[in-house]
């Protein structure tokens, strides 16, 4: 059995295998855990909250232990919350994030997360803050951004311009929706893994959410996407291995073993190890930390810091979303359980994606930032692809049947897709004719008509 202590040090690469394989679990037992990132500005003038002051992010983390929420300091400052398996984190420049419980359907998700904006909201409305959820912070500079007090975001805020020229971008002004989804051994890994990286840009078309920087269009749709193609080429992109024969757990080892570290959590302090080989570190190699050898929590941490479009630790994450309104953050698990737990939809989902090149695979995710539905895909478009994802996904909530106490089922989550779908239309589409028409050339006002 392979050893669970976060302590545990790392002898062997069996090891680092053996977690990944933990994380197989029967059907009856696979969750759902949604995760979040909003913007928060201050009513009187939009600038991003600081961390601390009488209106500082800490002041609203405080705020919402009133419900129950617990607080994790790091050096005397709050920086996190906890409650009954979730938590509330905050992103490099205060961007708050609630990573969700592990659930059953998408009902106690939605739940979920109406619950949690309904407290933040209390809050906020109390120090005068709101939020927004977008891909891209639409108005501020990078420079005008604050960064909270986090010790590993320290160490990447250094290294960022080492290996990119949007690194920091990605750090202070973006938010996402993501889901995290199980697989019941190393071949459904496999098989989910393939699908949803293959229709990660679809998701990210459907969600496109991102078309200003420093309150002008940036002749993007979703230009949180393209900000991480140029964040760190050494931990982002596509992954064409999953797609060669023989992929599971080892390789995806393999890979991560090749990820330039950030940092090992040692006795409550972040040391700088960026840029250097977890490799070395298995061998007692690291120079800052001469002698020692990994642990788990260290195998667990640098886990985090591969950033592809989908990423495995003991479930698939699905990272290609630009964050949005309550009904999409919804939505985006609503639109993956229904195509990945569901048998038919899986298979259904494979025949679509199944024979598309390396290469048509790489023009849909450097092509969807730019155009979204509109960009051309063999004899059509990604509107096309969008809309037969969304009949299998739709088909797999039903066949899920999943109630609520109304006798609703999963499926209508997804509705909001389906209207975009319909529409033809993206939401940063939406908003760009806003722009140019009742704004008047102006984003100011989608704080207010777009916060929470």
């Amino acid at each position: 059995m392979p050893a669970t202590s976060a302590d545990t040090p790392i002898t062997e690469r069996r090891q680092l295998v053996e977690v990944l394989a933990a994380g197989e679990k029967p059907r009856d037992a696979w969750r759902i855990g949604t995760e979040h990132e909003k913007f928060g500005f201050r009513l009187d003038d939009l600038r991003a909250p600081t961390f601390d002051g009488e209106r500082g992010i800490e002041a609203l983390l405080k705020g919402l232990t009133r419900f129950g929420w617990t607080p994790y300091d790091e050096h005397g400052h709050v920086i996190a919350l906890h409650k009954d398996g979730a938590s509330v984190t905050l992103e490099p420049a205060g961007q708050l994030e609630l990573s969700g419980a592990p659930l059953s359907t998408i009902h106690e998700t939605c739940k979920e997360v109406g619950s949690h904006l309904r407290e933040v909201r209390e809050v906020a409305d109390e120090l005068q803050l709101g939020f927004l959820g977008m891909g891209f912070q639409p108005k501020w500079a990078r420079d005008e951004m604050p960064w909270m007090p986090k010790g590993r975001y320290k160490i990447m805020r250094a290294y960022m311009p080492k290996v990119g020229q949007l690194g920091l971008d990605m750090m202070t002004r973006t938010c996402t929706v993501q889901v995290n989804l199980d697989y019941a051994d190393e071949a459904d890994m496999v098989k989910k893994f393939r699908v949803s990286l293959a229709l990660q840009p679809i998701a990210t078309a459907l969600f496109a959410d991102s078309p200003f920087t420093e309150g002008k269009p940036n002749g993007y749709l979703s230009y949180r996407s393209h900000i991480w193609t140029d964040t760190d080429p050494d931990r982002t992109g596509m992954l064409d291995f999953v797609f060669e024969d023989g992929f599971g757990y080892e390789r995806y080892v393999d890979y991560l073993l090749d990820v330039p570290m950030y940092f090992s959590y040692r006795a409550g302090e972040y040391i700088d190890a960026s840029g250097k080989s977890f490799r070395d570190f298995l061998q007692g190699k690291l120079d800052v930390l001469p002698g020692a050898l990994p642990t788990l929590r260290d195998w667990n941490d640098h886990m985090t810091t591969a950033f592809p479009e989908v990423r495995l630790k003991k479930y698939l994450e699905m990272r290609g979303a630009d964050s949005g309104p309550w009904n999409r953050i919804c939505a985006l698990p609503a639109f993956w359980v229904g195509l990945l737990y569901d048998d038919a939809a899986l298979d259904a989902a494979w025949d679509l994606v199944k024979d598309f090149s390396m290469a048509e695979r790489h023009a849909l995710r450097d092509g969807v930032p730019q155009h979204a539905l509109k960009l051309p895909f063999r004899d059509g478009t990604v509107l096309d692809l969008a809309r037969e994802a969304l009949k299998i996904s739709h088909a797999g909530l039903r066949r899920r049947a999943r109630a609520d106490a109304c006798g609703s089922d999963e499926s209508g989550f997804i509705d909001t897709l389906m209207e975009i779908a319909e529409a033809g239309q993206t939401p940063a589409e939406r908003k760009l004719e806003l722009f140019h028409g009742p704004w008047k050339g102006s984003v100011d006002p989608v704080f207010r008509e777009f916060a929470y």
